[in-house]
Order: structure tokens, then sequence, then C-alpha cells
């Protein structure tokens, strides 16, 4: 047989079954990326998101209508990065195989896929207490979480607009950030409604979450009395996290409106051979970001 359809057939043989292992081991990876974000595909290079102010209350009518002015906000622009990765199969190491090692490389491809589109998920969360630069660049320049908020409308921002603490889990300081972040104030420091749902914690804190909101009573004491937040919030716990002491609250519907995955190029999967060598090569391409455009969708404690 010619040299050209003997190296084409070694790569053409294996593809199906490969693609077959890839895919297979993507589907049962657990993807949370869902659960935090909003999904939107993007036809651009870039994204580019400007925040215009909130408008004025109402006032009486008394014959003439007031029309109130909006102040620009901050703008947002985020850059989607390229990512892959791939690996290869020499003909002999496929043809002596009795150890199912070359099929375990797909499943591998597959895990690292899906371990590094988790991770730069959770930097929502790991870089929440500094300003992260990696996918976006927000105009304001202070980190998702901090009590140093401003704003471009020139209204106060004494009351409303801190939404980082330090107080380590417990039922009291839930309860706090709880109330902390129904106060939150909009661009013009008006009322603005936050109806927190969501309590992100790391495994270690996996425990002591669960105690504090499933209790039906206060928890670490003696008395009696009937536990506010049992009931009042969905628990999630990430391996993703990376600080064992910080955890965080959110507002789930708020929070898949401000915080964004862009999929400009969804994941490509690609083989080719080498000629000369017998070498069967499969590479995986994408093409993705995340953009947070507003940062009153969660509350979070960074526990020293």
């Amino acid at each position: 047989m010619p040299n050209p359809m003997t190296s084409g057939s070694f790569a053409d043989l294996l593809d199906k079954r490969v693609t077959k292992l890839f895919y297979q081991e993507l589907d049962e990876l657990p993807d949370r990326i869902g659960d935090f974000y909003g999904m939107e595909t993007s036809q651009d290079s870039f994204e580019k998101w400007s925040e215009v102010g909130a408008i004025g209350d109402f006032s009486e009518f008394t014959g003439t209508v007031i029309y109130q002015s909006q102040s620009q906000g901050y703008d947002t622009i985020v850059t989607h990065k390229e990512w892959a990765n791939g690996f290869q199969i020499e003909r002999k190491l496929y043809d002596d195989d009795r150890h199912g090692i070359w099929e375990r490389k797909p499943s591998n491809l597959a895990q690292a896929y899906r371990r590094t589109q988790q991770g730069h998920a959770a930097r929502l969360f790991n870089n929440a207490f500094s300003v992260d630069t990696m996918f976006y660049v927000n105009s304001e320049a202070v980190a998702l979480c901090s009590d140093s908020h401003t704003t471009t409308s020139g209204a106060s921002v004494a009351s409303g607009f801190d939404n980082l603490t330090t107080a380590s889990l417990s039922a009291v300081s839930v309860g706090a950030l709880r109330t902390q972040m129904r106060g939150f104030r909009g661009d013009i420091a008006e009322r603005i409604s936050v109806m927190p749902n969501k309590i992100v914690v790391p495994i270690d804190l996996q425990d002591r979450a669960i105690e504090i909101v499933n209790s039906q009573k206060q928890p670490d004491t003696a008395n009696n009395n009937k536990n506010p937040q049992d009931g009042r919030y969905q628990l999630i716990d990430w391996e993703y996290l990376t600080d064992t002491n910080n955890w965080f609250m959110i507002d789930d519907k708020m929070m898949k409106q401000w915080a964004v995955w862009f999929s400009r190029v969804p994941l490509e999967f690609g083989q080719a051979e080498e000629f000369d060598t017998f070498v069967a090569k499969w590479r995986a391409y994408c093409r993705y970001s995340t953009g947070i455009f507003n940062w009153r969708f969660i509350g979070g404690s960074q526990v020293s």
C-alpha cells in the first residue's frame, strides 16, 4: 500500500474513536458556568458595555412634565481570549498498546478543557477582592467586592455602596450580609431591589454552611428561637474556590444579568497526521471571555 494511504488511514482509523471518547468524558464532567453567568454568543472581537445612570423618582404632575437627565455610567470592555490544547499518538504506541494508554488521552484533554473553563469562571469569586483585568476592564477600577465603590452621578456613596465584609461564616454574619445587600443603592443613590437567594462557599465551608441555612433552630446556641436563615438560600459549594475561608452571597437573577460569559468561538476539535513520522495529532480550540458590568448582585466576605 502506498505511503500516503497508509499514513492517512492511521489517523482516520482512530478519529471517530478519539472524538467519541473526548465528548463522552466532556459530557460527564460537571460544568457550573451556567450557575453563575448569563450565557451569550459574541460576533465581535470584543464587547463594550456602557452603563447609563438611573432616572429619578416621579414628581407630582402640575401641568408640565419634568424631564430628567441621566449620567453616563462606567464602561466595561471585554476582550475574548484564545485557548488551545492537544495531544498526539504515535503509530507504534497505538499498535503495541495493551493497557489503554492512548484511550486515556482524549479523556485527559476533555478534563483539561473543563478544568480550564471552570477555573476561569471561578475568577469571579477568587479575584473578587482585587481588580481583575484578565478578561475585562471596567472604568470604575475597583474590586468587584469593595467598600470603595463610586458613582458618576455625583450622588453620595456614604450608604449602600459597600459590598465587602470580613466576617467569618456564621448565622449572624449571613444575616448581616443579607441586610447589607438589601440596602444597596443605585447610580443616583436610589433604592433598588436586591434579593439575595444563594450562598457560595468553598468545599471547606460546606458543612458549616449547611448548618446555617438548613437548621430550623438557631445554630450554636442553647436558645430555641427560630433560625431566620432556614430555607432562605440555595447553597452552592464549589471546589474551584481557592480560599478556604472566603464566602459570598448573590442575587441569582441580577447576577446572570450583570455577569456574562461570552462564547466567541465554540469548542472545535480537529485532527491531522504527520506524513513522515506516523504521528497523529488532535487539537482543541476555543475563544471566550467573561465580563462583569455591575457589582450590585454580590456581597463578599474576605476573611483574614
